[in-house]
């Protein structure tokens, strides 16, 4: 029997490029261990038009930010008729977005922090108010509403910093997001094909779970496998993972981000294209769970289809 050949696509021009060419890496090794013939695509090299040149059965889409996971790769594959890996056109690009996610958590009755948009359009007026509106209080988070891996991230303790901040970001990004800073433990969910794996807590030493957090071995954030919460509280968070992941119309594998304070667990955000390297949780849960990551590669791989828009 012929081998299949996947097309690991990772890389890219977006600010998490090199933690995508890590998780590409890690999961076209483990896709040649289970047998298949792998090339490898990098869209800053080639753009995503030369996809057609290639002769190849499946797409590992290992892409992380914009253009990967915002819809625009999935366009792409789409266009092209070939079977690809993780969320739809249409659920990348509303999970990605943080403003029109936190829509969605809010009708299916998902608890998230307040907040409000800022654009090009509002932000001058918003800050001239000095960002009037009810169950606002600092400390705020800001941070661009289409960028991962906590990118350009603020926490502002006043007026002063938050509009300092909102500056020096406006310029760089079309639309930001302005929340609450919600203390407590951080408890993230992993789900696989509609499946929540488990929930596990991290305890950062820095301020929050920032991206030196996430990626450096030396900033020493200490992982909670299983997250320490009583079990009521940990079958809820599975729940509404698994509700976050339907609500939004994902596909493949998923990891939503909470806060839980005072009884009560707050959406973050979900992501669609979840880290897949030595550091990434999505994998340490996984293991927890008693697959190990040649087979939950596999597992991803397997559900590999077009028309990813459609509702199962």
């Amino acid at each position: 029997m012929k081998k299949k050949t996947v097309l690991v696509v990772c890389g890219g021009t977006s600010s998490e490029r090199e933690i995508s060419l890590k998780s590409g890496k890690a999961c076209s090794y483990a896709i040649k261990k289970l047998g298949y013939k792998v090339l490898n695509f990098d869209p800053a090299k080639e753009g995503f038009r030369k996809i057609k040149n290639y002769k190849v059965d499946l797409i590992f889409n290992a892409l992380h930010g914009r253009d990967g996971e915002d819809g625009i790769a999935q366009s792409y594959f789409e266009y092209f008729k070939i079977p690809y890996t993780h969320s739809g056109i249409f659920s990348s690009m509303n999970s990605m977005d943080k403003i029109i996610s936190k829509e969605y958590f809010k009708k299916h009755k998902i608890r998230t922090p307040v907040y409000i948009e800022l654009n090009p359009i509002n932000y001058r007026n918003i800050l001239k108010k000095k960002l009037l509106k009810p169950g606002l209080n600092y400390p705020l988070i800001l941070k661009p509403s289409n960028e991962g891996s906590s990118i350009g991230v603020k926490i502002c303790n006043n007026f002063f910093e938050l509009k300092k901040n909102v500056n020096e970001l406006m310029s760089k990004y079309k639309t930001l997001i302005v929340e609450n800073f919600i203390k407590g433990q951080e408890i993230q969910v992993a789900v696989i094909n509609g499946k929540a794996l488990g929930a596990i807590e991290l305890r950062p030493k820095r301020k929050f779970y920032d991206y030196r957090a996430k990626y450096s071995k030396s900033a020493l954030t200490e992982h909670i496998m299983p997250a320490d919460i009583n079990k009521i509280n940990y079958n809820n968070v599975m729940k509404l993972a698994e509700k976050a992941h339907r609500a939004l119309n994902c596909r493949g594998v998923t990891r939503s981000d909470f806060k839980f304070i005072d009884n009560k667990f707050y959406l973050l955000e979900i992501n669609t294209q979840p880290g897949m390297t030595d550091l990434s949780l999505v994998p340490e849960i996984a293991k927890y769970s008693g697959i190990i990551f040649k087979d939950l590669v596999k597992k991803i791989l397997d559900d590999a289809t077009i028309n990813r828009w459609k509702v199962r």
